[in-house]
């Protein structure tokens, strides 16, 4: 119950994680305009994203252009671009994998490499946080580092934007989600080793070991349901004589094991009588 309580955590968080990705790779909000100096100015806001830069004015008007280049764009800005989609893949993988591995899904129930799935889906969601974060925190460290040179003119410097905020927290959430679908495949893995479990049925604890003690163990005894036994003669003509060799076995028998069954008595003294009296 633990381990299943454990994926639905995960998935959810590693769910959520992926649609703050996907709200950060698409909006142009990477970059927002400082105004700082002599640049108070709030009438117009420049904003930045890896697909398009937007200008915001006091009027009302919002105004995007994409970007017309791809290859004349800079390297940081295209591998950010590259790190986004495919951490935005990885996370689609994810969901599809750890939904048919998880316990609560009737997807591949019974199947014993069923948790080994729900902890591929985890290390898929781990991928793709990973993948998230990089181009997130090199951004946020460029931003910053542009922001501190003096050698920048004040109206080129910018500040953090939420998307990068929300892509960090995404990157983690996803990075944390993933991370509980792993352990909860590995718990899983143990409660297997311990328990041995029937299709639909309960965990049933292995306490007997070989001789017939009994004792702790973790290995799992298959079950095996209770079959007729095949000594028994069915065939009506030969019924007499099964019935006669038994009985006759049964009587030779019979006095043999009162005899070896008969308390040892003790003779009685000549001076005692049975009746209690001299």
């Amino acid at each position: 119950m633990a381990a299943a309580a454990m994926e639905v955590m995960g998935f959810l968080m590693a769910f959520i994680g992926m649609i703050g990705n996907l709200v950060a790779t698409l909006l142009p909000y990477w970059e927002t305009s400082a105004h700082i100096g002599s640049n108070i100015v709030t009438a117009v806001v420049n904003m930045k994203g890896l697909w398009m830069q937007c200008v915001y004015q006091s009027t009302g008007n919002f105004q995007c252009e994409t970007y017309n280049t791809i290859l004349g764009l800079q390297t940081d800005l295209q591998a950010a671009r590259a790190m986004m989609v495919i951490s935005l893949l990885l996370s689609v993988m994810a969901c599809v994998v750890s939904s048919v591995g998880m316990q609560c899904t009737i997807c591949m129930d019974g199947s014993s490499v069923k948790a080994n799935v729900a902890g591929a889906g985890g290390c898929l969601f781990l991928t793709a946080g990973l993948l998230s974060l990089i181009p997130v925190s090199w951004k946020i460290h460029e931003v910053i580092q542009t922001f501190y040179q003096y050698s920048v003119p004040e109206s080129l410097k910018f500040e953090i934007g939420d998307c990068l905020y929300v892509g960090l927290a995404s990157s983690l959430m996803s990075i944390l989600g993933g991370g509980l679908l792993s352990v909860s495949c590995c718990d899983d893995l143990e409660v297997r080793r311990g328990f041995r479990r029937q299709a639909g049925g309960y965990p049933y604890p292995d306490r007997t070991g070989t001789g017939g003690m009994v004792h702790g163990g973790s290995h799992s005894v298959p079950y095996r349901p209770a079959t007729l036994q095949t000594g028994i003669i069915l065939n009506p003509t030969n019924k007499k004589q099964t019935l006669a060799s038994h009985v006759s076995t049964s009587s030779h028998s019979t006095p043999a094991a009162h005899s070896s069954r008969k308390p040892a008595r003790h003779n009685a003294p000549a001076s005692y009588d049975v009746t209690g009296y001299v």
